[in-house]
């Protein structure tokens, strides 16, 4: 009924004598799995039987292993019928055509600044800093000095890495213990402070938004330790006449631990009122506060953010094969 040879166009053959079947495949891949499956079963079959002398008695009377054959050489010939070029289905396509994304090779560590950073300071001197002569530094360490110091370059959307230690020995209470603050924008302030077994407003504690959300967690390290933060900093877009288009929002992490996930901001981060936003530059400096404690400063650089490029070129569409199909957009 069958032919003992199934051939399409292929090149892998199975030769299974005891059975008397011999199968071709290649060049497409779904027969060529068919195949493979099937002669893997079927030398299965005949391993199994002659090690229990089950299917060899079986193979006599031709009553399961022909059933087999007559299966295996089917689906072989089905083979035959399909198109020498499968389609793996529809494929959706956006219609953007994307710029490579820059190269950035990374430091050494997670802490080392990448060779995109801005290294605002790397334990040599203040020099990129406004005020930073007011600040001492001492063997690779900034020093909380007299007033704020800001950056003399200014940023937008961008990752920020600080390094911080509360000082020791431990001294005052709450707010009176390890106190600073790094500002985004020079305006918007994410908390620092002794925050290891040291009770204060949960608002106002390391890692806050300053009066307006706690971290997520407290990671806080004893005094004389290092802490680190990493910020992610979406800035706020005003429009022409001032008005607010987007607020800004943070994502941080402080130790390694995420604190703040895209975290909305109320407006700037003041002591003594609401928080508001007044329209102001796309781009700001980072400063950190002098809130006259001698909070110890390592490591500080910044990379500045933009997001993949590309073009809509055309609308989206799904295709399959030859036939492209454009994607309605409601």
């Amino acid at each position: 009924m069958f032919p003992n040879t199934c051939k399409t166009n292929t090149e892998k053959r199975y030769d299974l004598p005891s059975v008397g079947v011999a199968v071709e495949f290649s060049g497409v891949a779904a027969p060529r799995l068919i195949a493979d499956t099937a002669a893997i079963i079927l030398l299965a079959a005949q391993s199994v039987g002659a090690s229990a002398g089950f299917l060899s008695s079986l193979s006599r009377t031709g009553s399961v292993l022909m059933l087999v054959r007559y299966l295996i050489v089917a689906v072989v010939a089905c083979g035959v019928c399909l198109p020498e070029k499968l389609s793996r289905g529809e494929e959706y396509l956006n219609g953007i055509r994307w710029e490579a994304p820059p190269i950035v090779t990374p430091g050494k560590t997670d802490a080392d600044p990448p060779s995109d950073a801005t290294v605002l300071f790397d334990g040599n001197d203040l020099s990129k800093w406004n005020n930073g002569e007011n600040w001492p530094v001492e063997d690779g360490i900034a020093f909380s000095g007299k007033g704020p110091i800001v950056s003399k370059d200014t940023f937008g959307d961008c990752q920020v890495h600080v390094e911080w230690s509360a000082p020791l020995p431990v001294e005052g209470e709450g707010q009176g213990r390890g106190n600073s603050g790094i500002f985004l924008m020079g305006i918007y302030e994410i908390q620092v402070l002794d925050s290891y077994q040291n009770e204060t407003y949960h608002d106002g504690q390391a890692g806050a938004i300053y009066k307006q959300t706690p971290p997520a967690v407290n990671v806080t390290r004893p005094p004389g330790e290092w802490n680190s933060y990493d910020i992610f900093w979406t800035c706020p877009q005003f429009s022409e006449t001032g008005e607010l288009i987007s607020p800004a929002y943070i994502t941080a992490m402080h130790n390694g631990v995420l604190i703040l996930n895209h975290f909305e901001l109320k407006g700037d981060t003041p002591f003594n009122r609401p928080p508001q936003y007044k329209s102001h530059s796309p781009q700001g400096p980072i400063s950190i506060q002098d809130h006259g404690n001698p909070v110890r400063f390592r490591n500080i650089w910044v990379r500045e953010f933009g997001p993949a490029r590309g073009e809509q070129v055309r609308e989206p569409f799904l295709r399959d094969g030859d036939k492209e199909t454009p994607i309605t957009q409601e």
